[in-house]
């Protein structure tokens, strides 16, 4: 399964302190910036893609589309296989029908049990190309449904979730502060305590021991020598399941005088530890499949925009693109904010 990740990177100007406080730099103090990717999570441990006699396709051809689509599907973050399934695994069967000149796919959704959850009708193929089994025509044909049976899995999860009294949906996340290492100063230990205290305030369980976490948190911190004689530091906050596996990183850098933090980090930790809170609930809430299923929803509505668009026409093909065409993906990072003492 590709991994993908929810990336938010904070780039955050010096504010001061409060009155009161003196005149230290007070840097991480800010707005979150841009979160980037989104992490599919469909509900099947494995998809095993399998076509059926309905498919009005050859041996040979069926086996190939299956390939086609299993493969199409795993550039969606779905775990798909093309072949029969093993126990517990989930099932795509594919199928099609004669419709006038075109024949139509299909793709069904079947839980372990042999039960079907759900279905969506890929786009039409000339019935004439479709006979012939030309490897091209398939590919296209499952590269095409590819997101719409993502989005399919996906709200399939979502109903389960719901459904399920346990899942995050109707329950907060149980998370292990795992600590926070390669800060300067008292660094490491300020900002897992922080972080300790600053999840609860957006929600999460903070809990010590690692079994029975749904998630577990590492702090990562680096320092670099920066513009001016400053130091730059960027911290790492990286969310992982019970696995192992990364689920997301939140980054938060910036440029401090030197010698800031090679002592107490005090408020500075603090500032951090909320600062980053938000952005790991983020992560957290965007691996419930209700939060999934409106972003595949989403961005189907902004392909349909974008397939809608119409073709520039042969008179000026070199015309720069109008600003008012959508935009493509968004990248995962945000610019830099300018600080207020460079503004």
């Amino acid at each position: 399964m590709r991994r993908s990740r929810w990336t938010g990177v904070w780039l955050l100007g010096l504010l001061a302190l409060p009155a009161g406080c003196g005149d230290l730099p007070r840097p991480f103090m800010g707005e979150p910036g841009v979160v980037g990717r989104r992490l599919s999570q469909p509900p099947p441990a494995r998809l095993a893609v399998a076509t059926s006699p309905d498919a009005l396709l050859g041996d040979a051809e069926r086996k190939t589309y299956a390939g086609a689509v299993a493969e199409a599907l795993v550039g969606e973050s779905v775990p798909a296989v093309a072949g029969e399934s093993k126990p517990g695994d989930w099932r795509l069967v594919l199928g099609a029908k004669l419709d006038h000149a075109s024949v139509l796919p299909s793709y069904t959704v079947e839980n372990p049990k042999g039960e079907q959850r759900g279905s969506v009708n890929g786009k039409p193929v000339p019935a004439e190309a479709w006979a012939r089994g030309d490897p091209a025509v398939l590919e296209q044909a499952a590269g095409a449904a590819a997101p719409a049976v993502a989005t399919l899995l996906t709200s399939i999860e979502a109903a389960i979730q719901q459904a399920d009294p346990n899942s995050l949906v109707n329950r907060p996340a149980r998370v292990v502060v795992k600590g926070v290492t390669g800060a300067p100063g008292d660094g490491n230990e300020s900002l897992a305590r922080d972080m300790r205290a600053a999840l609860p305030r957006v929600g999460e369980v903070v809990q010590e021991a690692a079994n029975g976490a749904d998630f577990s948190l590492a702090g990562v911190v680096h320092t670099a020598s920066g513009a001016g004689g400053s130091v730059r530091v960027e911290i790492q906050w990286i969310v992982a399941d019970p696995a192992g596996r990364e689920r997301g990183r939140i980054v938060q850098i910036n440029e401090v005088p030197r010698g800031t933090l090679d002592g107490y980090w005090g408020d500075v930790a603090l500032v951090v530890a909320q600062e980053a809170a938000g952005g790991v609930r983020d992560v957290i809430l965007n691996q419930t499949a209700a939060r999934q299923a409106a972003q595949r929803e989403g961005e189907a509505a902004e392909r349909k925009a974008e397939d809608a668009q119409p073709a520039a026409g042969p008179e000026a093909p070199s015309a720069p693109a109008s600003p008012l065409a959508p935009p493509g993906k968004a990248n995962s990072q945000t610019k830099a904010a300018v600080p207020p003492d460079k503004a």
